[in-house]
């Protein structure tokens, strides 16, 4: 079977450990299959939770998954801010934490609409170049916001130093600048929701069919992908592997 094969045709739903890259995951998947391999979204190396990977043409439909909302699972280091918002930047300010009062404040402002800068430690490209480069280089730059909606923001648990927060937010919210809007930085993160998919059905080895999988979106969502080409994806999926 050729590297870029469309077949086997599918959606797998992964619980990413802490430690590896989303990348890796992809690869790990792509060499088991031999065939054409993407994702829906990554997660820091730091961060665990729900992955979905495509599989073969399932990877046409990309934009039908990559929209979804997402719940995450965090903890907040309320004593610090880093450089990335995550464990693995340098400290940039220690202070006392908030009080209970003054936390569930700075929470009310975060729910809703937000408009927040995005992460130095991100992909995002400024002039041209990932901002994760530049700051592993040390180049300061003023990182530009993004507006995104809080439709979530609960605490499981408060610890006086830290809160564990519980979060419902559109695709493309960054936990770690709510963690730095709160005055601190996420020392966990755990992505436990994509759309209507649940980290609890997370299964590497399965193949879940793609019309299964479009079965449970939004229409909206489905339709981010012309009818043609997910009408080809299904065709391949009713195919046999040769």
């Amino acid at each position: 079977m050729p590297p870029r094969a469309l077949k086997p045709v599918g959606v797998v739903l992964v619980d990413k450990p802490a430690g590896p890259s989303s990348f890796a995951l992809v690869a790990a998947l792509r060499r088991r299959t031999r065939a054409r391999t993407g994702h829906a979204g990554t997660l820091d190396p730091f961060a665990t939770g729900l992955l979905l990977l495509l599989s073969g043409a399932a990877t046409r439909l990309a934009p039908c998954f990559v929209g979804l909302d997402k719940r995450y699972e965090t903890d907040v280091d309320l004593t610090a801010t880093t450089s990335t918002g995550d464990p693995e930047g340098d400290v940039v300010d220690e202070h006392a934490p908030p009080s209970r009062d003054e936390l569930e404040a700075r929470l009310d402002e975060l729910r809703g609409e937000v408009e927040l800068p995005i992460p130095a430690a991100s992909a995002v490209k400024i002039d041209g170049e990932r901002a994760y480069r530049l700051a592993r280089r040390g180049v300061e730059v003023e990182m530009p916001t993004r507006r995104s909606r809080v439709d979530a923001l609960d605490v499981v648990d408060y610890g006086i130093t830290s809160v564990r927060l519980d979060l419902r937010v559109t695709s493309g919210t960054y936990v770690r600048s709510i963690a730095q809007a709160l005055g601190g930085h996420c020392t966990t993160l755990r992505r436990t929701e994509i759309g209507p998919f649940s980290v609890a059905e997370a299964d590497a080895e399965q193949l879940v069919p793609p019309s299964e999988a479009l079965a449970r979106l939004p229409a909206e969502a489905v339709d981010r992908v012309p009818a043609a080409i997910r009408a080809r994806v299904l065709e391949l999926e009713s195919e046999p592997v040769a």
